[in-house]
């Protein structure tokens, strides 16, 4: 099985709702009640992530440089959305990086690796297959992270994680998605 390299480079994508989305919005606009506010969609982002193996990375100095529109809403939210099924995303401690280590062994626990195999049907791509399945099904593929005054509303030892639970090297495509008001 072949696969293409992602670009070395990120592509915006704006969302442009269909004639019949902002028709619906109109109409919903005018039967809600004025103080509800029907939030803008604003740009989307593919992120590419570099090349990585097994591990929790923090990655939150890195969406703040890729997605620089976060400065531009007054009040809002950022989605994080990872487009692929053995990696996970997750907001969690942002200093100490046994943390993340821990984080990774407690998982590799859970649903360890299928040496022998007998544990898992699947495994079609390896041993670390199935487990990298059920990783990211308990962690999961999307985080949400409130904007307020163009800076993420984190607390003070959060981060965001990416999570790589397979063993090769891969490169991986996140959406980053903002609603809100911009500033």
């Amino acid at each position: 099985m072949t696969s293409q390299n992602p670009p070395n480079h990120n592509t915006l994508i704006f969302c442009c709702p269909s004639i019949f989305s902002r028709a619906l919005l109109f109409l919903l606009s005018a039967l809600l009640p004025l103080n509800f506010y029907i939030p803008c969609l604003g740009p989307k982002r593919l992120l590419v992530s570099p090349s990585r193996s097994r591990g929790s990375y923090l990655i939150t100095d890195h969406v703040l440089q890729e997605v620089p529109e976060i400065r531009d809403y007054k009040v809002g939210m950022l989605n994080l959305f990872v487009q692929h099924t053995s990696c996970a995303l997750s907001l969690n401690e942002n200093w100490d990086d046994d943390v993340r280590a821990d984080m990774s062994d407690a998982l590799d626990r859970i649903a360890p690796m299928d040496k022998k195999g007998n544990l898992y049907r699947h495994s079609a791509e390896g041993e670390d297959d199935m487990p990298a399945h059920i990783k990211s099904a308990l962690i999961g593929a999307s985080v949400n992270i409130p904007i307020t005054n163009g800076r993420l509303a984190t607390g003070t030892w959060q981060g965001i994680w990416y999570l790589e639970f397979r063993t090769s090297r891969h490169s991986r495509k996140v959406v980053a998605t903002i609603q809100g008001q911009k500033a």
